[in-house]
């Protein structure tokens, strides 16, 4: 599917024509039976569903160029959560692997709106897997998205039909192994393409479209640079300076999926680690205590609810397929 230059993406209309609108319709349900195979394959793997919490004295810092949102909770200066993370963290003192589905809020900046791929309200599939590594995390994450992807496809071909979204597309995802390429290797490949990234930082929105629009079935970027993530993104003992962690992309040029890593589990690491990002670890204290008092190593991820559906759908923007979207800048009921 031909998808809309970033200049032409229209913005949400009022509730009463999204919500009646054929597309709309299909696009929730096609979110719905995702969802479903979501649930299905994670209890099939033992994992437990817990419900995490909307609003804390502290949320993720890694989030790039957006901005928290505080709230008054009885005359303390709470935060709505950005992600799960240090809950999910947390989580692992009571199951070994968990899973939740998650709203976050986070202001992304009004510039991200036209990328299409941008909500400041969204859901997360949260994944978290005591005493594992990344591999097994990348293994989870690519299982999950394969098997959601080919029970849509099965359930559903007349609602993708309605939306013009060739199924076809998505044979390469069902039948072959996701790629992996190391952040290094991404940053070649699109100098080669004529697009200069910083060595240092994530992919940017417009080196992330470029490998998307290359690539034919999702694949996986490895190994970022240390000072680009948040500090609870494991550095690898023996690659200093190199992060254990990994996004998903999708191809056709629906960006990014997946973010996840393994964790710094130890008490001095964290620490450090947030120092070197900046952050002041007196916010975290209930956070700091527990870790003190003994976490478990772990690995995990968060999948985009909505990025996902987009690239099911195909459809151009990802607020076509939230019911009350809210998009960066644009004031919303």
């Amino acid at each position: 599917m031909n998808q809309q230059e970033p200049d032409t993406m229209p913005c949400p209309p009022p509730p009463r024509e999204h919500l009646t609108n054929p597309a709309t319709r299909s696009a929730l349900l096609v979110q719905h039976h995702m969802l479903a195979a979501v649930r299905q394959r994670m209890h099939a793997r033992g994992f437990v569903e817990v419900l995490p919490p909307i609003i804390g004295p502290v949320t993720d810092p890694g989030v790039r160029g957006s901005k928290q949102v505080d709230v008054d909770y009885y005359g303390h200066r709470y935060k709505l959560m950005t992600s799960a993370i240090l809950y999910k963290q947390a989580s692992l003192l009571a199951f070994d692997r968990i899973f939740c589905i998650a709203p976050n809020v986070r202001l992304e900046p009004p510039q991200t709106m036209p990328t299409g791929r941008h909500l400041t309200e969204f859901h997360q599939i949260d994944v978290e897997i005591a005493d594992a590594g990344r591999d097994e995390a990348m293994a989870v994450a690519e299982d999950v998205v394969v098997h959601a992807v080919r029970q849509v496809v099965a359930e559903l071909p007349g609602e993708l039909e309605a939306l013009g979204r060739d199924t076809g597309a998505f044979t390469e995802t069902l039948q072959q192994r996701f790629d992996r390429i190391t952040h290094a290797t991404a940053v070649g490949d699109l100098a080669a393409l004529g697009h200069s990234q910083n060595p240092e930082a994530e992919i940017d929105w417009t080196g992330e479209a470029m490998l998307s629009h290359k690539a034919v079935r999702p694949f996986f970027v490895t190994d970022y640079p240390k000072g680009s993530r948040g500090f609870y993104d494991r550095e690898d003992p023996d690659s200093p300076g190199v992060l254990r962690n990994f996004d998903l992309i999708a191809p056709e040029g629906y960006g990014e999926l997946i973010s996840g890593s393994e964790r710094e589990f130890e008490y001095a690491r964290i620490i450090a680690r947030m120092r070197e990002t900046g952050e002041n670890p007196a916010k975290y204290g209930w956070y700091l205590t527990m870790v003190r008092q003994g976490i478990r190593r772990s690995s995990g991820f968060g999948l985009g609810v909505e990025r996902l559906t987009r690239y099911l759908t195909g459809l151009p923007c990802v607020w076509q397929v939230s019911a009350y979207p809210k998009v960066p800048g644009v004031v919303s009921p």
